[in-house]
């Protein structure tokens, strides 16, 4: 648990990175990722050489045995002069980090220059991972040997004094992570992690899934559903189990490299030592992946729109438009196995939008699959990002139908209030969503005026299969008694009197 000393702490961090000039929390998040995972190369460094001491056998090295290749290692240099780590850092360890190939960092020559590896060490070492593949694009941006001494020594002292796990690591960058309050170019929005975590509850993933989120951003899906496996298996999943949570399990596309890195970051520091988190435009004719995974969660953008021509086209087949939210939900039922569920966010107008391309992906998945749930959720979930109307759709691919009766939820509260602060408050669906999702066979008797109900198939079939929960909740009007006439104009007298008395008291104090 981050604890408010530990929040002060990355506050502090954060504040002196803003202070050199740097204030966009992506970049922010950017630049502390890559000195997270620069001292956790040197952390594993440290297990290897204590492993091949207690053992007495070689290990390989992540850091050349050279003067330069040590010097690079966190804890050599965490303590020298600022400048020497500017240059330390900037000259040598960033150059070395953006080539590591197969675990290992490249060693410098005589002359400074950097040489590139020729004995890449086995495959399957962890430091290999998803992260280390994006790094060549990076940037270096930490504007001055003070700044970054400031930054190196915050986050020695966050590691050393309060992180005590790798499971603080991961809430730790979640906090970090909590920080970004825009929204992306496409309208991507970090979807809040108590908002992840209903949808994970309602999907249950289990240690034999395989878990993908197209558009996935910072990963926060994925680390949900890799917490909720941990919580609910960790003491029963076999050693096959634990190859594939660190592995294939997880997968994750998105066109943005930035987001790739700190994606993999966040989810190695959730024991995902090589997530399969990939460069890919989910929607477009370069992913032809088919039928491959049993569970999808996605949050996927909402108002971009993509190039007509690189649009997968059987992605077009089940709806013939443009925008992405669209698309979206018809590659989720391209992606998932027969029998696969999914639970995803999508903008309101999906459940009612009028077009043909609207009406033919609600169809497709009412005919064709079984949707199981639409959960309404109020418009300030989003805030500050923005104050779109969302809601939950949960559904599971059969190919042969299986839609009978839609459960229905209004979600009024979310546990935040809903305007730009998102103060916790006590009111709070989701529990009550999480159970009675559970247990539909008794919510059959709800009446439509209650928060939760079923709508039979037919009736959103006739409705030309509108999905948006006014159309078929009924409002109770209770019966307002007002005073008569009579009483009204009586108070509106007493309250003319009263204001004569008060201006003459007035008039008395001025002459």
């Amino acid at each position: 648990m981050v604890t408010g000393a530990i929040k002060n702490k990355v506050d502090k961090i954060w504040d002196d990175i803003a202070a050199g000039g740097i204030t966009n929390p992506i970049t922010v998040i950017e630049q502390l990722t890559y000195l997270m995972f620069i001292r956790s190369l040197d952390e594993k460094e440290l297990e290897n050489e204590e492993f091949a001491n207690m053992m007495g056998e070689k290990v390989d090295n992540i850091f050349p045995l050279s003067e330069i290749g040590q010097s690079m290692r966190w804890s050599k240099f965490k303590d020298k002069d600022p400048r020497d780590i500017f240059d330390i850092i900037s000259q040598r360890v960033f150059p070395a980090v953006k080539k590591i190939r197969n675990g290992k960092l490249p060693d410098f020559n005589e002359s400074g220059e950097l040489v590139e590896n020729k004995d890449a060490i086995s495959e399957s070492n962890a430091t290999d991972t998803a992260f280390s593949r994006y790094m060549e694009d990076a940037m270096f941006l930490i504007p001055t040997p003070q700044v970054l001494q400031k930054i190196v020594t915050g986050l020695e002292d966050l590691y050393t004094h309060d992180i005590a796990d790798r499971d603080m690591q991961g809430d730790l960058y979640e906090y970090m992570l909590g920080k970004l309050a825009t929204a992306g170019r496409n309208g991507q929005f970090r979807t809040p992690k108590h908002i992840r975590e209903m949808m994970v509850e309602l999907i249950a993933p289990t240690p034999d899934d395989k878990i993908c989120d197209p558009a996935c951003g910072t990963a926060g899906f994925l680390v949900s559903a890799a917490e909720y496996i941990r919580k609910n298996y960790e003491s029963t999943m076999t050693n096959e189990q634990w190859d594939s949570y660190a592995t294939k399990m997880f997968s994750g596309f998105d066109t943005d490299r930035t987001m790739l890195r700190i994606s993999a970051m966040n989810l190695m520091l959730h024991s995902i030592s090589n997530p399969d988190v990939d460069y890919k435009d989910s929607v477009s004719k370069q992913n032809e992946i088919s039928s491959k995974y049993t569970v999808c969660l996605a949050n996927p953008p909402f108002k971009g729109t993509v190039d007509a021509e690189s649009i997968n086209d059987n992605l077009k087949a089940i709806t013939n438009t443009k925008k992405t939210e669209l698309l979206f939900l018809a590659l989720f039922l391209r992606l998932l196995e027969k029998g696969g569920r999914c639970a995803c966010i999508v903008p309101d107008g999906v459940l009612f939008g009028s077009s043909n391309a609207h009406k033919s992906i609600r169809k497709e998945i009412i005919e064709k699959h079984q949707l199981k749930a639409v959960i309404s959720m109020p418009s300030g979930v989003f805030k500050p990002y923005a104050g779109v109307s969302t809601a939950v759709l949960v559904f599971t691919k059969t190919g042969d139908g299986g839609t009978d009766n839609v459960w229905f939820y209004d979600m009024k509260a979310d546990g935040y209030s809903l305007d730009d602060k998102r103060s916790e408050v006590q009111e709070n669906d989701i529990p009550d969503i999480i159970k009675r999702f559970h247990d539909l066979e008794n919510e059959a008797d709800r009446e439509r005026t209650e928060q939760s109900f079923f709508v039979p198939k037919q009736e959103i079939v006739d409705n030309d299969y509108d999905l948006s929960i006014n159309k078929y909740k009924k409002v109770e009007y209770v019966a307002v008694k007002y005073p008569s006439t009579q009483e009204i104009l009586a108070e509106l007298r007493s309250l003319e009197k009263e204001v004569a008395r008060e201006m003459d008291e007035l008039e008395k104090l001025l002459q």
